[in-house]
């Protein structure tokens, strides 16, 4: 078996609120390995997002140790946690935070711009992520032409533009009826085999989540595997 791309021991995130400490993340365990796609679930509040983040160095920890890549990253600063991110991360969140002054395409383009690619080969990127998703015809169209499908649809090949090992995916298709959200998660799962990612996947979702090849639950700070 290859070695885990994203490795989580022991982590803990703590919040103070006044008086009142809460243990969030109590001691996380995970590996997530390329090709693999997790399901974390949990109530809302249960620390889902707070793990996401934590895990895809946009938190810092207050405890334990993440390795992405074979990298400790922990104790790294924040310059380097920046290059990480850009270069092994693709985040997509529920809400599609695309940028409304560009369209389809040029929301591709720019991230793979930042990376260091020429215009023509972000661009042939773009477009073929589009292909990939359906909707290479609707790649002119600024977000506010487009569907909310479409715009999550966009959000997500954009997260993959720059070709990452690891996708982070907080709750990618809960502002979508079941019809479209059926359809952008299917496209969404396609694309993490194809590109040979690991991909960790919050959902409120039950039949989203049994699609997946392995399910944790997030209870009371504790990560539990649970059978499909």
């Amino acid at each position: 078996m290859s070695n885990p791309v994203l490795s989580i021991n022991g982590l803990k995130r703590t919040f103070h609120q006044g008086l009142e400490t809460l243990h969030v993340l109590k001691s996380i365990d995970l590996d997530l390995f390329p090709g693999e796609i997790i399901a974390l679930v949990g109530p809302s509040g249960s620390g889902k997002s707070t793990l996401l983040q934590t895990a895809g160095l946009l938190e810092k920890s207050d405890g334990g140790e993440i390795t992405i890549d074979g990298k400790k990253c922990s104790h790294l600063n924040d310059m380097v946690r920046t290059q990480i991110r850009r270069e092994v991360i693709g985040f997509v969140y529920q809400f599609h935070h695309l940028l409304p002054e560009f369209n389809a395409e040029e929301n591709i383009i720019l991230p793979q711009l930042i990376a260091g690619k020429t215009y023509k080969d972000a661009q042939v990127r773009a477009r073929d992520l589009l292909k990939e998703v359906g909707i290479l015809e609707r790649a002119s169209h600024r977000p506010a032409r487009l569907s909310g499908g479409e715009q999550q649809r966009v959000a997500i090949v954009r997260a993959l533009a720059n070709r990452p090992k690891i996708l982070l995916a907080d709750e990618p298709t809960g502002n979508l009826d079941e019809l479209t959200s059926d359809s952008v998660f299917e496209k969404l799962i396609q694309l993490v085999r194809k590109e040979n990612l690991a991909a960790l996947i919050a959902t409120h979702n039950k039949d989203l989540a049994a699609r997946m090849d392995r399910i944790f639950i997030l209870h009371e700070g504790h990560l539990i595997e649970t059978k499909k």
